[in-house]
């Protein structure tokens, strides 16, 4: 009797393990669009998603007037924005990166740490006002404990390193306040190095600030984000780390010639030489050449309209102009491009080397069709199991690269 127990419970795991196996190894691209994205939400819901820059702090920033006073309802559906409380459990997203973004215009004015601050505590009082929803997490052990009590993640990251000024110390004085990884530069040149979006070439690549910076973060195990950053600050930074780097929010050059600010071959190549990550953006001009050159003739028409008018964006009569003149010819691209920008990578250096990292509230308008907020990841899973992803692969895409780069990088710190 014992022995036919032990059999019958052989067999129920057997089944189990089969079935498990089973669907990973599924042929996904026999499936039709609905049974794609039926598991497609599967996923999304029992895997952790991590993505690695959401700009939500600057829209509460400015939708509270940068007062902490002021309440944002964070946990409600929300008309405005890409991300909110319930869009973000709807499309099983658990660990968006809150990027604490510096204009370059602080770089002249001041107050750039000011400004990271503030943002930060935003950041804080969300997990502090909805503690049984939301929590701070500063490492992959933190996403993991979060993600098994049913509870959203906040890690951050500092967007432009003008965040620091022109003092050292305050990479620790961040890191310490939690801060897992900083973007180098934003849309100019500063005391670190120099911007995609900056013809001046400043220093040539990294200044010496600059090289103190990567080393500095390599010490304490803080994230290089090599986005935003001119392709000769990438190799000098390439050289000098003695850690991975990550591309926390670029796509691929490859389909928007000439556009420094996604990557290259050539330097995805390098990010994975390095055991890093190139984590795939969503806006449409990062996606698709058509669309960003549609895209800057609307931008360049506007632009003239405003100046010969001596109005702004944030003008109402502004706001209806542009609305009416895009109506009918803002330009479209579809979730399936950005399948495409991961398939690229993947096809060039391999599975491990490519993660999500959206720019939600960060590219405006110009989001892809099936993926215009956080509710709709698994749109974007469905057309990875369309191009014959499996489950393991979709997993390491969604946090598994990520986590395995981020403990190699707080390893090499340990060593240091």
């Amino acid at each position: 009797m014992k022995k036919i127990m032990i059999l019958a419970f052989a067999a129920v795991c057997f089944w189990a393990c089969s079935s498990s196996t089973e669907q990973n190894e599924a042929d996904y691209t026999q499936m039709s669009d609905e049974e794609r994205l039926e598991i497609a939400h599967e996923i999304a819901q029992s895997t952790i998603i991590v993505d690695g820059h959401m700009d939500l702090p600057l829209r509460i920033y400015n939708q509270t007037d940068g007062d902490l006073e002021k309440a944002y309802d964070f946990i409600n559906r929300q008309e405005e924005g890409n991300i909110d409380y319930v869009r973000a459990r709807e499309g099983g997203m658990d660990a968006p990166f809150m990027a604490i973004y510096i204009p370059a215009s602080y770089q002249e004015t001041g107050g750039a740490k000011g400004l990271a601050d503030t943002l930060i505590m935003m950041v804080e009082k969300l997990a502090s006002t909805w503690p049984d929803k939301i929590a701070m997490a500063n490492s992959p052990e933190d996403i993991k404990t979060n993600f098994e009590k049913g509870l959203l993640s906040l890690p951050m990251g500092i967007e432009n390193a003008a965040a620091i000024e022109d003092d050292l110390s305050n990479i620790e004085y961040f890191f310490n306040k939690g801060i897992r990884y900083m973007t180098l530069t934003h849309g100019k040149d500063n005391l670190v190095g120099d911007s995609s979006y900056d013809d001046s070439e400043t220093h040539g690549g990294l200044s010496e600030f600059g090289k103190e910076v990567v080393k500095e973060m390599n010490r304490l195990g803080m994230i290089i984000d090599v986005s935003h950053i001119t392709d000769k600050t990438f190799f000098d930074v390439a050289e000098i780390s003695e850690a991975p780097i990550v591309a926390t929010h670029s796509s691929v050059r490859n389909f928007t010639p000439g556009f420094e600010r996604n990557v290259s071959d050539e330097i995805i190549k390098k990010i994975a030489e390095k055991d890093g990550l190139v984590m795939i953006t969503f806006g449409g001009s990062f996606l698709d050449q058509a669309y960003a050159d549609a895209n800057s003739q609307i931008r360049a028409h506007i632009v003239e309209w405003l100046e010969y008018n001596n109005l702004t964006y944030r003008d109402e009569e502004a706001q209806d102009y542009i609305k009416k003149y895009s109506a009918d010819k803002k330009p479209t691209v579809h979730v399936s491009k950005v399948a495409e920008h991961i398939d690229h990578v993947v096809k060039l250096v391999g599975i491990d080397y490519v993660g999500l990292g959206s720019d939600f509230d960060g590219v405006g308008d110009t989001l892809p069709e099936g993926l215009k907020d956080a509710s709709m990841y698994p749109n974007l899973i469905a057309e990875l199991m369309k191009l014959g992803y499996s489950r393991d692969d979709i997993e390491k895409i969604c946090h598994k690269n990520f986590f395995r780069v981020w403990d190699k990088i707080r390893s090499v710190s340990e060593k240091a």
